[in-house]
């Protein structure tokens, strides 16, 4: 059997926490509240968990096919194609679910996937006038709301991004609630997010 191409573009969505009962379903802990893309993609690709001890080892990625997909409360369960019983299901417990971004569905008006997020410029508001702060670098997700995760700092006439960082080394970093009544406009064809965040 041919192996199939990675895609580049795989996004980790989610990971499985068990099988889920006895005819080899799995059930996946997703990674946000966001799970449209996990529910209709038809391919998951999964990577095999990897112990401390073996950090930087190439993890291997397989592809498998969706039978069934869906959502129970907080999780979602999932049948793959050929996959029968508890014991199977069982073994791939740890193992990262990942999918192509070409597959996501389309998002509705003012809907965003967060991963379209991640990189984008972040501007807020100084004396009422917009102020670039920083870059966004990740997405959580608090229960209510998605939280992002800004690096303060500046780009070079190249578009090279480079964080102010504190004594430790470390990014300083702003947790911008992304709501409508903070983060007024995204434009994704230019990459940049619109705040009333105070700078």
């Amino acid at each position: 059997m041919k192996q199939s191409a990675i895609p580049a573009d795989l996004v980790e969505l989610g990971r499985i926490v068990s099988a889920y009962g006895v005819r080899g379903w799995v059930k996946i802990q997703p990674h946000s509240m966001q799970t449209k893309a996990l529910l209709n993609a038809k391919t998951w690709w999964l990577k095999t968990p990897r112990p401390e001890s073996q950090a930087g080892v190439f993890a291997s990625v397989s592809p498998r096919q969706i039978q069934t997909a869906k959502q129970h409360s907080a999780t979602i369960v999932a049948q793959f194609e050929g996959l029968d019983n508890r014991e199977l299901a069982q073994a791939l417990k740890g193992h990262t679910v990942w999918v192509s971004r070409a597959a996501f569905p389309k998002a509705d008006e003012d809907e965003f996937y967060w991963v379209d997020l991640i990189g984008c410029r972040f501007f807020g508001e100084q004396d009422g006038q917009a102020e670039s702060l920083g870059e966004v670098v990740e997405v959580l997700d608090n229960g209510a709301h998605a939280i992002l995760v800004v690096h303060r700092g500046s780009w070079d006439a190249e578009g090279v991004f480079t964080p102010v960082k504190d004594e430790q080394g470390r990014p300083l970093e702003e947790l911008v609630p992304f709501v409508q009544a903070i983060v007024h406009t995204v434009d994704m064809s230019a990459r940049e997010l619109h705040s009333h965040w105070a700078i």
